[in-house]
């Protein structure tokens, strides 16, 4: 073969040579998206040396035979850089399915079966000849119908590609714009030379200026690759780890702005939309933070803890500001981590209330036992060695009868003490549940006073009463039942004789019925009051020396909470107290 090089033959082996060099070490030491670029420019080298040799040529004999073999490189190039769009944008799983193998190559093999057996029927191209016009010797061809086709398929696979190519990095963060910027404009150069060409611009006659443009575009993704380091754990792994951390983390600029964030940063700045945080200021999207604005201004790293508020909520945040090693960059950056501390505060408050409440228990069932082991034992030994002495024919009837009184009274006393435990301890029980319906307040209230109308008559007490007609709360009979039986037992025992206890019930308003319980008893002390109203239980004796374990008042503050009721008390020492209940009439 004879050749004689001018300056475009000359430049399109040169460069093409370098590049087959170029794509040769790539196949065989890279992987993934950075292979395909390999094979793409394997393609593109193919092309072009070819081509450089086709346009030095001199016989219409050597032209045809060198683009046969150009063709080689012709008909793969649109199928790898449509690969090579492929896998940049994450879609590499498409190549998965034969079907869709066997339709990228289907025309590239069609193609080439029509150039290569083109004498024969002429549908590639209709007429090839030699172009002598010019300052030296082109190929001047008619196409035919397969060599439209090949350029509309040719076409297809470059658009799908951009378009992929547009779509990953209109996602992109702006830190990554020069990146983009290449691959973007090398992708549109070969379409702009060849749509020229097409179009009868060509600058010498015959000449394609396609491959020129395709080893532009090539170059242009090879300086993306290793100079701005574009499929490096930067710019692909970045994204995938920092979208998998669950806490924030945002990189700002020598000016303070965002330049980078992830996806955990965004639940706390909701107002912003993503293409709204990128380029501000970090005091512009987290405003009314001192403590951050601190640290940034006097450029020191450390840690401190902010309160976010969202529509979504309010979130306590850990703030970790790391200024980076500015003797390895060009330009100061900082990174800022966001740990959401808000579940672990929450999580600590729960365990503290826990903790609380356990020791509050623990009280109480020392309290309990407490009860049960003096208050409850001494009554019981008195009833057993009362009974065990008359068995034993050791006292008379007539001591018996002096001694029934006060066996009646530790009985008494044991039997309301047992009641309120076991109602209480009921109420205590994890899943209890209480039984609120409508309920007739008047009668309730009307028991109540005559259940315990002997034991006033036996100390000169008289109780009255003024109760309203149809008096229906929302509530737990029972629970509502001790509760008013714990006052007025209370009321009485500390009455001294011929005191008076006044009872009243009404409606308050339209969601509460009024309960008043008033004696003008011994009253409470302030100290004590204050313990009963931080739920405490106050123990004392009556005024006949009647024992009181203070367990009562806790069951009615307990029961009345349960019930969406309340109680509040006003008593003053040695005048007298007052209970008043607020009951619900309908559920709350």
């Amino acid at each position: 073969m004879a050749f004689d090089f001018n300056i475009y033959a000359f430049t399109l082996v040169f460069f093409g040579s370098i590049t087959l060099l170029l794509s040769l070490y790539i196949i065989s030491n890279e992987t993934g998206a950075v292979r395909r670029v390999g094979l793409l420019m394997l393609s593109n080298s193919v092309w072009s040396v070819t081509y450089g040799l086709e346009l030095a040529s001199g016989s219409l004999l050597q032209m045809k035979l060198l683009i046969n073999v150009e063709y080689l490189g012709i008909v793969s190039l649109p199928f790898n850089w449509f690969l090579f769009c492929l896998v940049l944008a994450g879609k590499g799983k498409w190549l998965q399915k034969t079907s869709n193998k066997i339709l990228i190559t289907v025309v590239p093999l069609c193609t080439l079966l029509l150039l290569w057996t083109n004498s024969f029927h002429h549908l590639y191209y209709t007429s090839i000849s030699i172009d002598t016009s010019g300052s030296f010797p082109m190929v001047k061809i008619v196409p035919g119908v397969g060599y439209y086709l090949f350029t509309l398929y040719f076409y297809i696979l470059l658009a799908i590609g951009n378009y992929l190519l547009i779509k990953k990095f209109s996602k992109s963060d702006i830190v990554y714009r020069k990146q983009n910027r290449l691959v973007l404009t090398g992708a549109l150069i070969p379409w702009l030379a060849n749509l020229s060409y097409m179009a009868g611009l060509r600058p010498i006659h015959n000449l394609d200026i396609t491959p020129y443009a395709f080893l532009i575009a090539i170059t242009m993704i090879f300086v993306a690759i290793y100079r701005f380091e574009l499929f490096d754990t930067l710019p692909i792994a970045r994204e995938k780890v920092l979208e998998l951390m669950r806490d924030g983390f945002v990189v700002l600029d020598h000016q303070n702005r965002i330049i980078d964030y992830n996806s955990a940063f965004k639940k706390y700045t909701p107002a912003a939309k993503s293409g709204e945080i990128i380029g501000k200021y970090i005091s512009e999207i987290l405003p009314g933070q001192p403590g951050l604005s601190q640290f940034l201004e006097k450029h020191t790293p450390g840690k401190t803890e902010l309160l976010v508020k969202t529509a979504e909520g309010e979130y306590d945040l850990e703030v970790d500001v790391t200024f980076l090693n500015e003797n390895k960059l060009n330009r100061n950056a900082t990174i800022i981590k966001f740990q959401d501390l808000t579940n672990l505060r929450q999580e600590a408050l729960k365990s503290q209330q826990q903790a609380r409440e356990l020791q509050k228990l623990n009280q109480l069932k020392d309290r309990i036992f407490s009860i049960m082991a003096h208050d409850l034992r001494g009554p019981l030994l008195n009833v057993t060695e009362v009974l065990k002495m008359i068995s034993d024919d050791t006292i008379t009837t007539e001591e018996f009868k002096f001694l029934s009184p006060k066996l009646s009274k530790d009985i008494s006393y044991t039997t309301d003490l047992l009641e309120n435990i076991l109602h209480w301890s009921r109420s205590q029980l994890k899943g209890y549940s209480i039984n609120r319906d409508f309920c007739d307040m008047k009668t309730l209230v009307s028991s109540e006073i005559n259940y315990h109308m002997k034991s006033a008559s036996e100390k000169g007490i008289t109780i009255g009463h003024s109760l309203d007609d149809e008096l229906t709360a929302f509530a737990d009979l029972l629970m509502m039942q001790m509760v008013v039986r714990n006052l007025l037992g209370n009321a009485i025992k500390f009455c001294h004789p011929q005191c008076h206890i006044e009872i009243s019930a009404s409606y308050c308003d339209k969601n509460y019925i009024c309960i008043r319980i008033k004696d003008n008893g011994v009253g409470i002390a302030e100290e004590n009051i204050q313990r009963i109203f931080k739920g405490e239980n106050v123990s004392s004796m009556g005024t006949r020396n009647e024992k009181g374990t203070g367990i009562g008042l806790m069951v009615c503050w307990d029961f009345m909470e349960r019930n969406g009721g309340y109680i509040t008390m006003e008593s003053q020492l040695g005048k007298g107290t007052t209970f008043n209940l607020r009951i619900p009439r309908i559920d709350l």
